[in-house]
């Protein structure tokens, strides 16, 4: 936050204009550009969709049954079917809601789960009571949180979740009730069920009961200090970035500068302290599992002492997880060692960048490109053309144009497909692919000593000020040939129509470069990539080198296709498993 605004709050205390000014150091944590976006916990260029989804068009859908793991760890449905897997009842219920959760093991008819709100006022609000198989139990106060509180009311069919978890409400005098035991619910927040969290039994009495008041318009509290969750759900602008789902819907965590409380991802969203360093990617970007030491028991660990009554369904969606297929991309074979600026750059080695291939057309180097898996390379519209595929040679593991290499390769193109909305006017658009041809006894292109970059999904992924490295065999500054290939370190720069007015597209295009301009793509690296290194040491192909103006000069940084934006265009084409790292 502005360091003026907490000034002007120590001088403000007691005047009218301090709630004011309140609400706008908390607006600070929110970005506004982002919030247009309507972000919610389905969407997957903030978060990552569950094992039972896959991401498409930036929306978490669902899978079909077959789609999950093949993993057998038997779960019954309230539906009274038997289904392998949590994946697999749960990508059902995605597809028909009804079917729920109700336990692991094989379904042998007994009970049923069912949630009920009880001596409230309205059919919105009232204590929380479970029917678990042939018994009935209400919920503790203990541990109660707007968490669980959400999932009982999203059972209830109140998709706002909840307003308020703390309201108090007594049995009326005729009711002879006597408490003894109730249950204590965990919940990650995203369930559709109460059955699906962890129930422990407790000693308790009437006072320690849980209540809940579900969203309505009717319970909307709207004041000028409120925040609108994209579910229509209003709540206080300060329980925004707080890692807290207060939404329901996460609105309130996805789009912020900072966080209250809990960490903050690099891609600007907030989540529950509790989350970093569990053993679970929860951050997009793998930050919240960096610089991590051992730790002790869990929370639910602990609670393993007393008599739990249902599954840990998280931990079975973390195994899940951990059963979907995984790429092997964006891992090089050598290790390197940053520096803060490289005047000119460095001359690269064997391995250090093995998705850098060369397009050769005739006797020449044309451009750079980059391999993404299976017999497909990406590059840069603007070099390659459809009616000459024949004449290009993808070379890969070339270091050096005038003495080559051991372990350079070259496989002929089969065919080219440039975006259908290129502009060679404007370079929007510039991205193109380039299928090899297999070998005539291979099912697959078989490359050796090379590696493919992953295809980001996200935009969120990096952000400006993130330091990033471009490679290629193009020229050096003026007209000298350098004939090696040399590779830099730059930085993402943000607001680059400062640069290029009326040429920079935001939505198409990504700008990178040193303060200096020492360090920039020239003539002959276009096609080239711009790789940036995520938190778990795992290359993407960020951009494409596109254009520029006076290559190696202050304040002309070069200008790169802006490769996230076009994962689904490369994906149609390519196939969605050969690039998918997550939300496959």
């Amino acid at each position: 936050m502005k360091l003026v605004h907490y000034l002007l709050l120590l001088f403000c205390v007691g005047l009218s204009f301090c709630k004011t000014l309140h609400s706008l150091v908390q607006e600070d944590l929110l970005d506004e550009k982002c919030l247009k976006e309507k972000y919610t916990h389905q969407s997957c260029e903030k978060v990552f969709c569950h094992p039972w989804e896959k991401c498409i068009d930036g929306s978490c859908i669902c899978k079909l049954p077959y789609q999950c793991p093949k993993a057998v760890m038997l779960v019954c449905a309230t539906t009274g079917k038997t289904y392998n897997n949590y994946c697999q009842l749960k990508s059902h219920e995605c597809i028909y809601p009804k079917t729920k959760f109700l336990t692991n093991g094989t379904c042998h008819g007994q009970g049923q789960f069912d949630l009920y709100l009880k001596y409230g006022n309205t059919e919105s609000e009232g204590l929380v009571e479970v029917k678990l198989g042939n018994a009935t139990a209400f919920i503790c106060k203990k541990n109660w949180t707007i968490t669980e509180a959400n999932v009982a009311c999203f059972y209830r069919g109140f998709k706002g979740g909840a307003v308020d978890y703390k309201k108090t409400f007594n049995f009326p005098g005729d009711v002879d009730v006597r408490i003894t035991e109730c249950l204590e619910a965990n919940c990650r927040g995203l369930e559709t069920t109460l059955a699906e969290c962890v129930l422990t039994k407790r000693k308790a009495n009437s006072k320690d009961l849980a209540g809940v008041v579900c969203h309505t318009q009717e319970a909307a509290l709207l004041n000028d200090d409120s925040f609108q969750c994209v579910n229509g759900k209003y709540i206080p602008q300060e329980k925004t970035c707080d890692g807290i789902n207060d939404c329901g819907d996460q609105s309130d965590e996805l789009c912020c500068k900072g966080c209250r409380s809990g960490f903050l991802c690099k891609s600007g969203v907030c989540i529950p302290k509790k989350y970093q360093c569990n053993g679970e990617l929860d951050c997009i970007g793998g930050d919240d599992e960096m610089n991590c030491e051992e730790t002790g028991n869990s929370e639910h660990e602990v609670q393993e002492q007393a008599e739990r009554l249902s599954a840990n369904t998280d931990e079975d969606r973390k195994l899940l997880k951990s059963l979907l297929p995984k790429l092997s991309c964006g891992v090089r074979n050598t290790t390197h060692t940053r520096r803060k600026r490289i005047v000119g750059g460095k001359i690269a080695t064997q391995g250090q960048f093995p998705w850098q291939v060369a397009i050769k057309e005739g006797e020449k180097l044309h451009c750079g490109g980059i391999y993404i898996g299976g017999c497909w390379v990406l590059t840069a519209a603007h070099c390659v053309r459809k009616n000459v595929a024949h004449r290009y040679q993808i070379w890969t593991g070339l270091l050096d144009w005038i003495k080559i290499n051991n372990g350079t390769g070259i496989r002929r193109v089969n065919r080219v497909i440039i975006h259908e909305q290129y502009s060679g006017t404007t370079y929007q658009n510039d991205i193109a692919l380039i299928e090899m041809k297999k070998h005539p006894t291979k099912t697959t292109c078989e490359l050796e000593n090379t590696t493919p970059a992953c295809v980001p999904w996200s935009k969120y992924l990096f952000k400006p000020g993130d330091k990033c490295f471009i490679s290629g065999l193009g020229q050096n500054e003026g007209i000298k040939n350098i004939y090696k290939l040399k590779w830099g370190e730059v930085k993402l720069i943000d607001n680059c129509s400062q640069y290029y007015s009326h040429r920079f597209f935001e939505k198409e295009m990504e700008c990178a470069g040193t303060d200096d301009g020492s360090i920039d793509a020239c003539k002959g690296d276009s096609g080239g990539p711009l790789v940036c290194m995520d938190s778990n040491d795992v290359f993407y192909v960020w951009g494409i080198v596109s254009w520029g103006e006076n290559c190696g000069k202050p304040e002309f940084p070069g200008v790169y296709t802006k490769v996230s934006n076009y994962f689904d265009w490369i994906s149609h084409h390519v196939g969605r498993s050969l690039i998918a790292q997550y939300n496959v």
